[in-house]
């Protein structure tokens, strides 16, 4: 079992954090991410910053944009990941997309993953029918490998991700792009089901989470919760972020162990 199989352990709800490395800067990343272990996080994704940020909401691009700036690249990202291995236990997933991996070599990423203690991938623009070269390197490095469903996948796309997906599946809540919303989607519940009857691994339900009360609401129906936009948001105040950040993790923690509690009663 990998490092992030272990995380998903019955009457445990998953808490997975997203930040872009290098938003604000490197020095912040290194520093949030020990912060987000400490206050309850079961993983943390690391966002490696593209141009291109397809399923990304206004929050997330502007903060690739900014680590782009800040002359982020995917070996930096490598570098900082390798740093932070030092510094948690944590599983540590990498969330981009194709291209940059792809200019990286698929083989030669993956390795290099493997080396600086990176868990494993999430590349929301590569489908399942089109990943089987990155899927066989991340197998060859015991790298899981993450894909996404959405409301409006297909009883065959579901089965298709059920039979790839590795760790744990990334549902996302509606159909669009991340960022904080105010009210999660009335159809969620069922979304989760559907997918449930045909997929084994663990459910974790991500984009529009922004509040204890939401992610309270979706670990009743799903493994784990994932929240990156809110965090970002967060994080735009330099001097005060890591408090700021840390109390707001902890509240998270609390409503899904609470949620976990009303669920066994």
């Amino acid at each position: 079992m990998s490092r992030i199989g272990f995380v998903f352990n019955p009457g445990h709800k998953a808490l997975i954090a997203y930040v872009t490395v290098g938003y604000p800067n490197l020095d912040a990343t290194l520093k949030v991410v020990p912060v987000l272990a400490q206050s309850g996080c079961d993983i943390v994704e690391l966002g490696i910053p593209f141009s291109d940020p397809l399923a990304d909401g206004a929050t997330i691009q502007k903060a690739s944009f900014r680590a782009l700036e800040n002359g982020v690249t995917p070996q930096l990202c490598l570098e900082v990941a390798a740093q932070l291995r030092q510094k948690v236990e944590i599983p540590l997933v990498f969330m981009t997309y194709y291209n940059p991996v792809f200019s990286y070599g698929l083989k030669k990423f993956c390795s290099a993953c493997a080396k600086s203690g990176v868990d494993g991938l999430i590349i929301p623009d590569l489908t399942p029918e089109e990943g089987s070269e990155l899927d066989a390197a991340t197998k060859s490095c015991d790298l899981d490998f993450i894909y996404l469903l959405a409301p409006t996948s297909t009883e065959e796309r579901i089965k298709l991700v059920a039979e790839r997906s590795r760790g744990f599946i990334y549902l996302v809540s509606v159909t669009g792009v991340t960022g904080a919303r105010n009210i999660l989607p009335p159809d969620l519940e069922a979304f989760v089901s559907r997918v449930r009857h045909l997929a084994y691994q663990p459910l974790c339900v991500g984009f529009g989470i922004s509040t204890p009360e939401q992610a309270g609401q979706v670990a009743c129906i799903a493994d784990g919760v994932i929240v990156g936009s809110r965090i970002i948001q967060l994080m735009e105040d330099k001097n005060n972020f890591i408090s700021s950040v840390g109390n707001f993790v902890k509240g998270l923690r609390r409503a899904l162990d609470e949620s976990s509690v009303k669920k066994a009663r």
